[in-house]
């Protein structure tokens, strides 16, 4: 016997989002009036045109029980991200910048799941207002959609909890406060400051004040949408330091944020998973940079701070899955290409806008090995892995474990299919790789100096829903396709 779905709440659900969604068009297109380019109108009537669908939903399921299952919570999240690219694409297909459907729609996923893939050859030709919008797509989806919603949607109070848990999946953020929109309030409020706090910076470095805030949406995302077709290259060193340093924070879980603006810097000593971060970030950094100086050709001896500058980028922005071009590493010596490589999966810390395994699940595994070693010596020995002290849970190690061996496996799944269609070996490692990570570059044409605009229509829509699985971790997605979710 099938399990009865409470579908009335769930398009009202997405109904009151996509309001949400046709706001901040609205805002987008104020941003092309203002401009006075002529994009403003397609903008507009996407805006229009959500605003009725949104209406639809609404009206569709007003008489809904207020309830919210954790299934119900598990397709509303699932469909969201969907709902938003469809609608969200809207301003690109309208306006003629990007005529294909396809490509208008993987360019608006890539933005929502902070991906930063794109198919755009020339960015600098698009109007103000697709700027804005494009930026902002990365910016809704870095935080989430849900979190956006849990603090300023009164409503979203009943069943909450359910929406909060499918969307940040996995150990995540912290429950801050005893109401979760009270924590989803203080998490926006800790974006919204480091923001505009970057934004302000590259401002007065000289960056246009326009550009500033589009970059700062793109870099506290970790998505990695630019203004200029040559990226972080077309800017000075000291905005690309800037650029690096906040990348930096907003790899860091904001939980733990929020505890250092709160002097609480005793909870930053006690998480391991930040010890990780940083310390990989430091140390990968600095063997890139003798790399760079002893084995690259391309760096002299002498340019100690330009190779410093860019292992830092390279390493930050691939850590964090934000992708920002700049930095072909490509071309380096292959022993600093297999270390980027390494990157593509990493991803910075849980809870943070960051996608990839994250590093409180690698730094699980780095332990469970070495305990599994002091195990084989000592066999009759309980040697549990602990975590900040405290000691990790079989269900806990389990579902790390689950993860890591499901996320390698469609990385391996998704090429071999990539490669039916055409693709290099390494092209169509690339394109999984970074499309499942949330990353952004891939390899080859794809590269940090090129783009997707090539790849096969069937590909662009896998890589589609492989950034869908990367933002919410695999299994809110994946479970939904299975029987036991629809059963009784």
């Amino acid at each position: 016997m099938t399990r009865t779905f409470n579908f009335k709440i769930i398009w009202f659900t997405l109904g009151a989002l996509l309001v949400l969604e046709a706001a901040f068009m609205l805002l987008s297109s104020g941003v092309a009036f203002l401009y006075k380019e002529s994009d403003a109108l397609p903008i507009l009537y996407a805006a229009l045109i959500t605003l009725g669908f949104a209406g639809l939903g609404i009206l569709f399921g007003r008489k809904a029980e207020k309830k919210l299952g954790k299934r119900e919570g598990y397709i509303i999240v699932a469909l969201v991200w969907i709902v938003f690219s469809l609608f969200g694409m809207l301003p690109f297909y309208l306006s003629g910048a990007i005529p294909s459907i396809t490509d208008a729609y993987f360019e608006t996923m890539s933005g929502f799941t902070t991906t930063g893939s794109s198919i755009l050859t020339d960015v600098e030709v698009l109007s103000h207002g697709l700027h804005f919008w494009r930026s902002l797509t990365h910016w809704l989806g870095g935080m989430g959609i849900i979190v956006l919603s849990l603090a300023i949607l009164p409503f979203f109070g009943i069943g909450g909890m359910s929406l909060y848990t499918a969307e940040a999946t996995g150990a995540t953020y912290e429950k801050l406060r005893p109401k979760i929109k009270d924590t989803a309030k203080l998490l926006w409020g800790i974006y919204v400051l480091l923001t505009a706090l970057e934004a302000l910076c590259l401002s007065l470095l000289g960056m246009d004040v326009f550009e500033a805030i589009c970059h700062s949406f793109s870099t506290l995302a970790t998505g990695g949408y630019s203004t200029r077709n040559a990226g972080m290259a077309a800017f000075s060193p000291a905005i690309q330091y800037v650029v690096t340093i906040f990348m930096f924070l907003a790899g860091i879980n904001f939980s733990m944020l929020y505890f250092l603006f709160k002097g609480k810097i005793n909870r930053l000593k006690e998480d391991e998973e930040l010890h990780w971060y940083v310390g990989a970030v430091v140390v990968l950094t600095v063997v890139m940079t003798l790399g760079l100086l002893f084995l690259d050709k391309s760096y002299p001896a002498t340019d100690v701070e330009k190779a410093f500058r860019d292992s830092a980028f390279v390493v930050v922005t691939l850590m964090t899955t934000t992708g920002f071009s700049g930095v072909d590493y490509t071309l380096w010596h292959p022993l600093l290409l297999c270390i980027a490589i390494f990157l593509l999966f990493t991803g910075a810390s849980a809870g943070s806008t960051a996608g990839g395994m994250k590093w409180s699940r690698l730094a699980f595994m780095f332990k469970n090995v070495r305990c599994e070693f002091k195990r084989l010596i000592h066999p009759n020995a309980i040697i549990p892995v602990r975590m900040n002290g405290k000691v990790v849970n079989s269900s806990v190690a389990n579902g790390i474990v689950a993860f890591l061996f499901v996320y390698m496996v469609t990385v391996l799944g998704g090429t071999i299919v990539f490669t039916f269609f055409g693709l290099p070996l390494s092209e169509a490692f690339g394109a999984t790789a970074t499309s499942i990570g949330n990353v952004g570059p891939g390899l080859g044409l794809s590269g940090p100096a090129g783009n997707f605009a090539l790849m096969p229509i069937p590909v662009k829509w896998m890589m589609s829903f492989f950034m869908l699985l990367g933002r919410l971790e695999l299994f809110t997605v994946l479970l939904i396709f299975t029987p036991s979710f629809w059963g009784k």
